[in-house]
């Protein structure tokens, strides 16, 4: 119900000169045009909060999932050098150390050229969950991507 924007020409940066950093290349305006937030919820829970909570006027449904601990495998995967046409994917490894199920209530990527798959059972303590990552190169060069997983 709400429009999301792209300024694929850049022309709303060459006005107001946004800074570099991606975390800051978002914001949230009201009916009026005035920015009201700003900040990536792709990178930030903090801030994807923030903008749902303007978004629903502060009525957002409560969540009655209970806290649990989690840890991964490894936190980052260097894929290498390889072809632009192949594909690259890895797994990673989400171990539910806490007492409560492990509920993934989302996955953000940074790009459209990396996928994720996981289920979306919850995790029972103790048990691994494994996230398929996929990575598909648009075109040749170095690339850092980013994958996000919200839980409890």
């Amino acid at each position: 119900t709400y429009p999301v924007c792209f300024d694929e020409k850049d022309d709303f940066n060459a006005l107001n000169r946004f800074p570099g950093e991606m975390t800051f290349q978002s914001f949230l305006l009201n009916r009026e045009n005035k920015v009201i937030a700003i900040g990536n919820p792709v990178y930030n829970p903090k801030v994807k909060e923030l903008y749902l909570q303007r978004l629903t006027n502060g009525k957002m449904p409560s969540s009655s999932v209970a806290m649990t601990d989690v840890s991964v495998n490894t936190a980052n995967m260097d894929f290498g050098t390889f072809p632009q046409s192949e594909k690259q994917e890895y797994k990673f490894v989400l171990i539910n150390e806490g007492n409560n199920l492990l509920v993934i209530q989302d996955v953000t990527t940074s790009c459209g050229c990396t996928k994720v798959s996981y289920s979306k059972e919850p995790v029972r303590p103790g048990a691994p969950l494994e996230l398929t990552v996929t990575y598909e190169a648009e075109e040749k060069g170095h690339f850092n991507k980013m994958i996000t997983v919200y839980c409890n």
